[in-house]
């Protein structure tokens, strides 16, 4: 029988180490790296391998980080710190530091822990409701003014009074269309829904969304032309297509121009349906393009409120087509109008 050979204690350590899914690095007196878990090699270490044996300078360089492990190895005090890492990404680590004993020699241990995303959340969070609290203000003061003047005697003058009502009115509205948008793309980014795929005959559908809406062309005078085949279909959500369909179209139909066309047409290719709604609008110039799918991202503000609208559709218009496997996409050159282009397997 072989005798049993006993682990060193850094083996023992290393092992412990690799057990934890945070990024974690031991150092000695000397700043040099004893041991490193795998996540860490991975997040640091670009020359490939294992960067034990290494200085830790030669992996990261951050001074705060630095003097925090000094702090560890000098006078015994723990420490926390802040680090942006750019390698391979842009990072953000929270980091704990501590003085620890190794086979009777001062070391430190650093745990590094990954908030790049749990700070990118709470960005997109500040941000969700600076634009709620800034596009709800806009109708509300709007409802509070018109109420006011009601209330100081216009309620009385039988030649505005209705126009004010109708006023508040149409705020409300948009008030309410706004707060069902935002709870629908909550409801759909938070992966609850799910969809019953079928065969759809586009054309169709089309058809239906057109009449839904053709009050809207007839009042701007925009055509609508369906030129989808009679035979084109897509595997999808009838309810969820048509939901799509009418953001995209509805949207072509109020930034048009007075007496201009909105298209949808369809080209199966493969596995992939496309289906392409065209305007002939003012178009959305090149440095929005990339944008204009965010929620309440608009790229002309003044122009959106004039024709209505909450900044949402297109938002709820990503996810539901991703939703589906497929994927969305805009071109667009001022001046002539903008093509939304939608993917979706092939029914």
């Amino acid at each position: 029988m072989h005798p049993v050979r006993e682990q060193s204690a850094i083996e023992i350590l290393q092992q412990i180490l690799e057990a934890n899914r945070e990024s974690a690095v031991v150092v000695d007196r000397n700043r040099r790296i004893l041991a490193a878990n795998r996540a860490a090699d991975s997040a640091f270490w670009r020359q490939g391998g294992s960067m034990r044996g290494r200085l830790l300078s030669e992996a990261i360089r951050d001074l705060p980080l630095h003097e925090a492990f000094g702090r560890a190895l000098d006078l015994g005090l723990p420490a926390d710190v802040k680090m942006e890492f750019i390698g391979g990404g842009r990072r953000n680590y929270d980091i704990h530091v501590a003085p620890m004993k190794l086979e009777g020699s001062n070391c430190a241990i650093g745990v590094f822990y990954d908030v790049t995303q749990v700070e990118r959340l709470e960005m997109i969070r500040q941000e969700f409701l600076s634009n709620i609290s800034h596009e709800l203000r806009t109708p509300l003061t709007s409802i509070m003014a018109f109420v006011e003047t009601l209330e100081d005697g216009a309620i009385d003058d039988p030649e505005n009074n209705r126009r004010f009502l109708a006023t508040i009115r149409r705020n409300a509205e948009r008030m309410h269309e706004m707060i069902s948008d935002i709870l629908e793309l909550s409801f759909i980014e938070s992966g609850k829904i799910s969809i019953d795929t079928k065969s759809v005959r586009l054309k169709n559908l089309v058809d239906e969304v057109f009449t839904s809406l053709s009050t809207k062309a007839a009042a701007r005078e925009v055509k609508l032309s369906n030129q989808i085949p009679a035979e084109a279909r897509a595997l999808a959500d009838p309810v969820r297509l048509e939901q799509i369909l009418t953001n995209l179209i509805d949207n072509a139909i109020k930034f048009n121009r007075t007496g201009g066309t909105v298209s949808v047409m369809s080209v199966e290719s493969g596995p992939k349906t496309t289906i392409k709604v065209s305007d002939t609008g003012e178009g959305i110039l090149p440095d929005h393009l990339p944008r204009v799918f965010e929620r309440f991202y608009r790229a002309d503000r003044g122009r959106t409120r004039e024709v209505g609208g909450t900044g949402l559709g297109l938002a709820i218009v990503k996810h539901l087509v991703r939703l589906h496997g497929g994927d969305v996409s805009v071109d667009s050159t001022p001046g002539e109008g903008s093509v939304f282009t939608i993917e979706l397997p092939n029914g």
